[in-house]
């Protein structure tokens, strides 16, 4: 056996780094994986076929494989596992070898990473990868960040396995630090912020329509052919005509209505609130996932709570079209408040981001793909410095075109009983965000009412206390 022959090793052989592996080892990619677990090192060795792939169940062995200065990609969950495997990659590993977390860790731990491992004479890289399964098999979006000189030390691998759009490859270094995972946590907000809107779809139709499987999955696949055209789009579709093989039904309605979360939504909204900027449709749509666990208070409020079902009365296509425009509106929306974190984010941790090349990286290979993307990128090619992509000319007149209907899908929303938070509260960031007065004025007098808090004023500079109870 030839030592040190392969160009870069995998930690964790569970279905994403079995097939991110794969993915590079049939792009022409030497490659060895290392899993504790002897199973998943077997079922790589069974789907490498004649691949240049090694499988080693010994850390010793495994590092013994790689070409110097090594080159040692993690997917492992985020937290302490992450931290465990650098620690047993360290006994092994010299000055100027790679270590490179793929998986979704927050970015400030990556931050901690890359300060200790740099003072270790040890490289490493934050990156995102988004696409699942499929994506790590057959071409995942690519989010890297850290110093550039590692970057370029496997820039040939991550191009030849990230997803292509025209002919590009959906990755870019993005920055230094954490810029990778701070982009792939917001990225994963986003995906949050539209599962919510299309689910808010899906109720409305379903309670309000009562259209049955059959025509939701039907209105899915039409959606997805015009403007709302993306992968969550195209999925849903497919969601509402599978059939469950164990009841016959169709699968769907077998599922349980809780949706839980691993917390890069959570982060995102943690992150938000820490720059101060506001996207509240992604917090809500985080909330509402907490809210689907309290299932059993759900049922209690339910019988106490009763309001008899208003079906719609009216034209359904007349309907469908304005719930399709008023989704088209919200995912615009959705995007640019987690680009316009983005935007802060990048100024205050110093990550110098390109947000074309993000909106780019974007377009393929990724949850959040979308035909939108392309108008999203137009934007910052013209405007780079664009802080919130409700100001771009062509998007704000697609909402503009869109807002109406919007309203009115809110309004019916609000008669159904049916719940939207998740439209309401887009359309109150962007009724918000176009006022140019807000009421603020009034909680800066509160706040100096009951704290002395101090206010600005509109006719002089400086800040003002006043004593509210005196005559």
């Amino acid at each position: 056996m030839k030592t040190q022959q392969y160009e870069i090793g995998m930690v964790g052989l569970g279905v994403m780094g079995r097939n991110l592996l794969l993915n590079m080892a049939e792009q022409g990619h030497s490659v060895a994986g290392y899993d504790k677990d002897a199973g998943k090192v077997a079922a790589l060795r069974q789907e490498a076929e004649n691949r240049d792939v090694r499988g080693a169940a010994d850390i010793k062995e495994f590092i013994a494989l790689l070409r110097q200065p090594r080159a040692v990609m993690m997917l492992v969950p985020a937290g302490p596992p992450v931290d465990s495997v650098i620690n047993d990659l360290l006994v092994h590993l010299q000055p100027g070898d790679l270590i490179i977390d793929a998986g979704n860790s927050y970015f400030k731990d990556t931050d901690v990473r890359l300060r200790d491992l740099t003072a270790k004479g040890i490289q490493f890289l934050g990156v995102g990868v988004s696409g699942g399964e499929e994506g790590a098999r057959h071409g995942p979006s690519i989010m890297p960040g850290g110093p550039k000189e590692a970057y370029e030390r496997v820039r040939s691998v991550l191009e030849a396995v990230a997803a292509k759009v025209s002919g590009d490859p959906c990755v870019t270094y993005l920055g230094p630090g954490s810029a990778g995972h701070f982009v792939k946590m917001v990225h994963n907000g986003i995906e949050y912020g539209m599962m919510q809107l299309i689910a808010e779809t899906y109720d409305l139709m379903k309670r309000g329509l009562a259209f049955n499987d059959d025509q939701l999955r039907d209105v899915y696949s039409k959606w997805n052919n015009g403007e709302l055209n993306g992968y969550l789009m195209e999925i849903s579709s497919h969601i509402f005509g599978k059939v469950d093989e164990t009841t016959g039904r169709r699968l769907i309605d077998e599922i349980l209505d809780v949706a839980k979360q691993k917390g890069t939504g959570m982060w995102t909204s943690q992150s938000a609130m820490e720059l101060q900027v506001p996207i509240p449709t992604i917090d809500l749509a985080v909330a509402m996932r907490d809210l689907s666990v309290f299932a059993k208070e759900r049922v209690q409020a339910s019988a106490i709570y009763q309001r008899s079902q208003r079906r719609f009365t009216g034209d359904h296509d007349t309907f469908l079209t304005q719930l399709s425009h008023a989704l088209f509106a919200g995912m615009i929306i959705i995007y640019a408040q987690g680009l316009a974190l983005l935007a802060v984010a990048s100024d205050q941790y110093e990550y110098h981001l390109d947000l074309e090349a993000v909106a780019r990286i974007w377009r393929g290979g990724c949850i959040i793909r979308a035909r939108l993307l392309e108008d999203i990128c137009a934007a910052f090619r013209e405007r780079p410095d664009l802080p919130n992509l409700l100001l771009a000319p062509n998007l704000s007149r697609k909402v503009m075109e869109h807002q109406e209907c919007l309203r009115q899908v809110v309004c019916r929303a609000a008669d159904f009983g049916v719940p939207a938070p998740g439209l309401m509260v887009s359309l109150g960031y962007l009724d918000a965000y176009r006022s140019a007065w807000l009421p603020a004025n009034l909680i800066q007098a509160q706040r100096d009412y009951f704290g002395a808090h101090t206010y600005e004023r509109v006719d002089a500079k400086g800040t003002f206390h006043t004593e509210w109870e005196k005559e």
